[in-house]
């Protein structure tokens, strides 16, 4: 049998393949590469000897998806496939919305359809909207603060409702801020335009592919001024999918977990941690709020480590080394 892996080409779905594989699944990732490249699929193959089943298509089509299933042998699924920009999911409601509700009930409707029950489905923190209180808890309030956050609630309640009435065993995995790349140096972040997420943005600035860094918003109220996140090493990301993949069939119905490390960093501090990492200067400049942000999250992370056994090792030094091999080899991303 075989894991289905959707949005397999992407960032955090490669990563994961690749652990899936190195704790004895067999891989099928399913991609329509619309922000994503096959050359990443290569570099999946390239760290797992080969063992992988591509195919090309939109998760959000029953039959395509279906068929995969049963020629495969799939009996799991990991659900990646969807848009995935704060800002641009404020530009592009309508399309977050058609594009991420529409590739998740398309899967579903294929599982149903194939009678495989078993999925970990990648949401977001962002579906706590603005916290009043950190560390944010699974029991926490929930309530998006930009489109691209209410895709991944609206998500997590229709599978609640399908679950509810014996269709799907589900993990809801509310990822904080991943960053990082595979330690080989061969797998990473290929952003599509200009990055919306901090250290690719970052990274690209150091390796000179764009000008400088733009902190948005120093007015915060938090230590220094600019927003505080839980920044997670995309690998003990992946990790965490086996073991939410694993916990799957002691643990039926449905189930929110958060993946993260529990504690913030501000942006003014992962600048300076790069440029120390670095060992010299990254150009930044401090411009306005953007839309869509909140000021401070980071994760309580008690539930994933009793339940899943999971916990992140993996510090900021380590994430933004591994960052910077990737982008110092891949300058222009998988392009290169």
């Amino acid at each position: 049998m075989a894991v289905l892996v959707t949005g397999g080409a992407g960032y955090i779905g490669s990563h994961t393949a690749v652990a899936l594989h190195e704790a004895g699944r067999r891989i099928v990732v399913l991609d329509d590469l619309s922000n994503s490249s096959e050359r990443a699929v290569d570099a999946i193959r390239a760290l797992t000897g080969g063992n992988l089943t591509f195919v090309q298509g939109d998760a959000a089509d029953v039959d395509l998806v279906s068929r995969t299933i049963v020629e495969q042998d799939v009996d799991e699924v990991v659900h990646f496939a969807a848009f995935k920009s704060v800002s641009d999911s404020v530009e592009r409601p309508l399309a977050y919305f058609a594009n991420n509700m529409g590739s998740l009930v398309g899967v579903v409707e294929a599982m149903a359809a194939t009678r495989v029950r078993r999925m970990v489905f990648s949401s977001s923190c962002t579906v706590y909207g603005e916290p009043d209180e950190v560390p944010v808890t699974e029991s926490s309030p929930t309530g998006a603060a930009n489109p691209y956050g209410w895709t991944k609630l609206h998500g997590e309640q229709f599978l609640e409702q399908v679950a509810a009435v014996g269709g799907l065993d589900v993990m809801l995995l509310r990822y904080f801020n991943p960053v990082g790349a595979h330690p080989s140096g061969t797998m990473g972040e290929d952003s599509r335009g200009v990055p919306t997420n901090l250290v690719p943005y970052l990274m690209q600035v150091a390796v000179g592919r764009l000008e400088r860094l733009p902190v948005f918003g120093a007015d915060y109220d938090t230590p220094d001024g600019s927003p505080v996140r839980d920044y997670l090493h995309v690998v003990d990301l992946a990790e965490g999918h086996v073991a939410a993949l694993d916990a799957l069939p002691a643990n039926p119905g449905c189930r929110a977990i958060n993946l993260g490390t529990g504690r913030g960093y501000s942006v003014l501090e992962v600048v300076a941690a790069a440029e120390h990492a670095l060992g010299r200067p990254v150009a930044h400049e401090v411009v306005d709020r953007r839309p869509g942000d909140v000021a401070r999250i980071w994760a309580g992370t008690d539930l994933a480590e009793r339940l899943l056994g999971w916990a992140a090792s993996r510090g900021l030094s380590e994430m933004l080394a591994d960052h910077w091999r990737w982008q110092e080899a891949h300058p222009h991303g998988y392009g290169d």
